[in-house]
């Protein structure tokens, strides 16, 4: 009996939505109604505002049918991937450490809302994601792809 092969599925980075808005009382409040009405779950959230506008970044733990909303009710958005990785209260100077070794720098980071297997979890935006996880992974922190946070 010939050996079935199956294709391991490829480990897809965390998509970061950063969606442009009018700084209006509600607006965030439509939008995470929006994403819940389709059982789509806000993981990480960070909101940057000035008088006229905002900009909501969001990761999702089903980006497909966020992207998909957002297209439909017209909010103008961008992707971006995040490097996201566990990091314990006492773990976070090493992190820093680790970055600055690398002479990488963060443009943004924050927390993540929900905590995978109970760990702390931050998204990171840095100059190179893929430099960023090989230094980190060889200073023995966990990376996260889209599917360790996905339903």
């Amino acid at each position: 009996m010939p050996t079935e092969i199956t294709k391991a599925r490829r480990q897809e980075p965390v998509v970061q939505f950063s969606i442009f808005t009018p700084n209006r009382l509600g607006r965030l409040h439509d939008l995470i109604g929006m994403l819940g009405a389709r059982s789509v779950h806000v993981l990480a959230l960070m909101v940057l505002d000035t008088t006229d506008s905002s900009i909501i970044r969001i990761v999702v733990d089903d980006p497909d049918s966020a992207r998909d909303l957002l297209e439909r009710e017209a909010f103008p958005f961008t992707e971006s991937n995040l490097v996201v990785v566990e990091v314990g209260p006492t773990d976070l100077r090493r992190l820093m450490s680790a970055l600055l070794e690398a002479e990488l720098n963060i443009n943004y980071l924050y927390s993540f809302i929900a905590h995978p297997e109970g760990k702390p979890v931050m998204g990171l935006s840095v100059e190179d994601n893929e430099m960023a996880e090989q230094i980190l992974r060889r200073h023995q922190f966990r990376i996260l792809r889209q599917n360790d946070i996905s339903r």
